[in-house]
């Protein structure tokens, strides 16, 4: 058990699929001895190549809880700016005052310029830039502890080069880079360090075996990511260990190139 982390509370938003990073970044805070608190929303994943598999979400709580931490789940459209708050409520009642907070869940469908619409370009915003940016509002505002509070949001290198045909995507989660450095700013001063983990290409299971072949050449390590080496980067920065880190874009990318 990691003493920083463990006996603390986590908030893990978008964990929905076993095979992801929200799950993995559920193993590996609760491993170190944190309670869990996880969020999905069914209806997105049914439109996504993967589908939604309801019992998932029960399987990762059993997992969860298996190795001798406390973990509730909710289902919860963040889209819903009300929803935010409720969250909250929701952790309160279920397990205590939250200490971290990981802004994992995302929206992505791909558009490119002309088939961009402005629903599409609102519907990533909602997830991608206002959910995050209301979710954090509402945990530092609650945080009482004097330090140990931790903010770490998932983004995907938009700084570093173009993503064409995924312009909604690209646009709002670079929204993220700024807002975290922003944050960082503002409440520092409440004992909150807030970061921001770029992961690179990882292999969540939409990965097919040509792609996962040809994107393997590209990393120094000659294979690509997976949840886990995301997860062991944000269970870092949730930890003591990580105090003196706050406002950073963190490129943990196995050295794709």
């Amino acid at each position: 058990m990691d003493t920083s982390i463990g006996g603390r509370i986590a908030i893990v938003t978008g964990a929905s699929r076993r095979a992801g990073i929200g799950a993995a970044v559920c193993r590996e805070l609760a491993a170190r001895g944190a309670d869990i608190f996880f969020t999905h929303w069914d209806n997105y994943d049914q439109q996504m190549p993967w589908g939604s598999n309801r019992a998932e979400s029960e399987q990762l709580q059993e997992e969860i809880r298996s190795l001798g931490v406390r973990c509730e789940h909710l289902q919860l459209d963040l889209s819903i700016p009300a929803n935010t708050a409720e969250l909250l409520n929701r952790v309160n009642q279920c397990l205590g005052e939250p200490s971290i907070l990981v802004n994992n869940a995302c929206y992505s469908l791909n558009d490119d310029f002309t088939t961009i619409t402005s629903e599409s370009l609102d519907a990533h915003y909602a997830i991608n830039v206002r959910a995050v940016v209301l979710l954090s509002v509402e945990f530092a505002k609650r945080f009482s502890k004097l330090s140990g509070g931790r903010i770490i949001n998932m983004t995907s290198g938009q700084s570093l080069g173009p993503m064409v045909g995924e312009i909604s995507y690209a646009t709002t989660k670079g929204a993220v880079d700024s807002f975290t450095r922003t944050f960082a700013g503002e409440v520092g001063s409440k004992g909150i360090t807030v970061n921001a983990v770029n992961p690179g290409p990882t292999d969540t299971g939409w990965m097919t075996d040509e792609l996962r072949l040809q994107l393997s050449s590209q990393f120094t390590a000659g294979r690509v990511g997976m949840p886990k080496d995301a997860a062991q980067l944000v269970a870092f920065l949730a930890s003591d260990n990580s105090q003196w880190i706050t406002g950073q874009v963190l490129h943990s990318t196995g050295g794709f190139h």
